[in-house]
């Protein structure tokens, strides 16, 4: 267990030590009788729809037949037609999951909800898993939920005991928030590449630059995210007194935002290791030209949400130095935690190839670090070059004499504020402040659509 100075911010780490705990479903029953558990499941059509996918889906709700703590089950269903989502519903009732909600994000429903946030401020413009989260979140409150979990739909070696050991910290040993952590391998071979070769090396690089700078602030929050052991899982279950605070990230550094919102929000805290078998679940191309996919795209996301972080909430200041040089600490790190890697598979007799592992951190990686570094520095440089320009100028000398360099100095950092601006949810607990009749909105919703469903 660790304590953070002055967050008194405690994790607890719980080891699957043995097979299976017969005890720990009968007091997850036991306390289903007064502590509602949700659970929500963001997923695409394709989930379903994909003869790959299928299967894999399919074995998650054949599971969840044995889940009978669970309240509620909250399918947050994206880039669905109607026929889809009537055909989730079939492959639901078909399994006799009765306490289930198609929360399809694209129905007439729903939309009107995102419409009457939309009115009132709250915009939700990028579509993805965390506007998906946010609306289902909603909705298990407006259920009345005292705990909420989160499910991935693409996890191929699932079992309903793995969500067992995930949801029993919170509702059972009263935790505020867990997370889970476990082995990624597939056919003897190592994967969470986007963790090992890209955050954990990072993380340990920013923590060496850190220590030497005595940025005990920053320390801090580098210091709990390296404590966990997956940073990027998307497994979690939050108690609603915490989930109510909670932002969410809207790209694909969600993971990596949720656990920087749990540092600042929460104080008790549990990450759990639900699998001692393989775990292995929807495996993203690399796409080493292009930014906007893939793994290229995740790793710009969680980097920039990092940064953001660190720079605009906990006040880092960076230069085109300190980007250069954490770059040159990154690749160090990362070439000696593949030489480890290699170490580790030789030992345990897996699959590795070192080259490969060297070339993602080289050529997509590094490129994610310095690209982000890019986007924050611009309008530093811009505006540096514009104040040579203005000070060489005897024109300009009037409007200096103004305040023109403190004017171009404030736009530099308010360009910066924007550019680094992670785009998120707001908080369930502002949204009842500015609406709070969206409660009983949301109910008819839920009425209406499982009227709709119910023939």
């Amino acid at each position: 267990m660790s304590n953070f100075a002055q967050k008194h911010t405690k994790i607890a780490t719980f080891y699957l030590l043995t097979p299976s705990n017969p005890q720990m479903k009968e007091e997850l029953i036991h306390h289903s009788r007064w502590k509602k558990t949700v659970l929500v499941i963001p997923l695409l059509a394709t989930e379903f729809t994909d003869p790959e996918n299928r299967p894999v889906f399919e074995n998650i709700l054949d599971e969840l037949q044995r889940a009978p703590y669970i309240s509620r089950i909250l399918f947050g269903l994206d880039a669905a037609t109607e026929e889809e989502a009537r055909e989730l519903w079939s492959m639901v009732r078909r399994r006799k999951l009765h306490n289930s909600l198609i929360v399809h994000n694209d129905g007439p429903g729903f939309r009107s909800i995102y419409h009457q946030l939309s009115q009132a401020g709250f915009a939700l413009d990028v579509r993805g898993k965390g506007r998906n989260m946010f609306l289902s979140f909603g909705i298990a409150l407006a259920l009345g939920a005292q705990t909420v979990a989160l499910l991935d739909a693409d996890i191929r070696t699932f079992t309903c005991e793995q969500l067992d050991r995930l949801i029993y910290p919170v509702q059972v040993l009263n935790y505020q928030f867990s997370k889970a952590f476990y082995a990624r391998l597939k056919n003897g071979e190592l994967y969470g590449r986007v963790k090992r070769l890209l955050l954990d090396p990072l993380l340990i690089a920013l923590k060496r630059k850190f220590t030497e700078s005595q940025e005990e602030k920053v320390l801090r929050l580098v210091d709990f995210l390296l404590t966990f052991n997956y940073q990027l899982s998307g497994e979690v279950v939050f108690d609603m007194s915490l989930l109510k605070r909670m932002h969410f990230a809207m790209n694909w550094g969600v993971e990596i935002f949720t656990l920087i919102e749990v540092y600042r929000k929460a104080n008790n805290i549990a990450q759990v290791e639900i699998s001692s078998e393989p775990f292995d679940h929807k495996h993203q191309p690399v796409s080493p030209d292009d930014r906007e996919r893939g793994l290229h795209k995740m790793a710009i996301d969680i980097v920039t949400t990092l940064f953001s972080a660190l720079v605009i909430e906990e006040g880092l200041e960076i230069s085109d130095h300190f980007i250069r040089d954490l770059t040159l600490t990154y690749l160090n790190v990362a070439d000696n935690l593949v030489k480890m890697y290699a170490d580790n598979a030789a030992f345990c007799g897996l699959d590795y190839d070192p080259d490969r592992e060297e070339a993602m951190v080289h050529g997509v990686f590094k490129n994610a670090v310095l690209y982000a570094g890019d986007l924050l520095l611009a309008p530093y440089r811009l505006a540096d070059r514009f104040i040579s320009f203005v000070g060489s100028q005897p024109e300009f000398q009037p409007f200096v004499a103004s305040g023109l360099i403190q004017t171009i100095h404030r736009c530099a950092q308010n360009a910066r504020t924007q550019l680094f601006e992670v785009p998120q949810t707001m908080s369930w607990d502002r949204v009842l402040r500015k609406v709070p009749g969206i409660i009983y909105d949301i109910i008819n919703v839920v009425e209406e659509e499982k009227k709709k469903y119910a023939g």
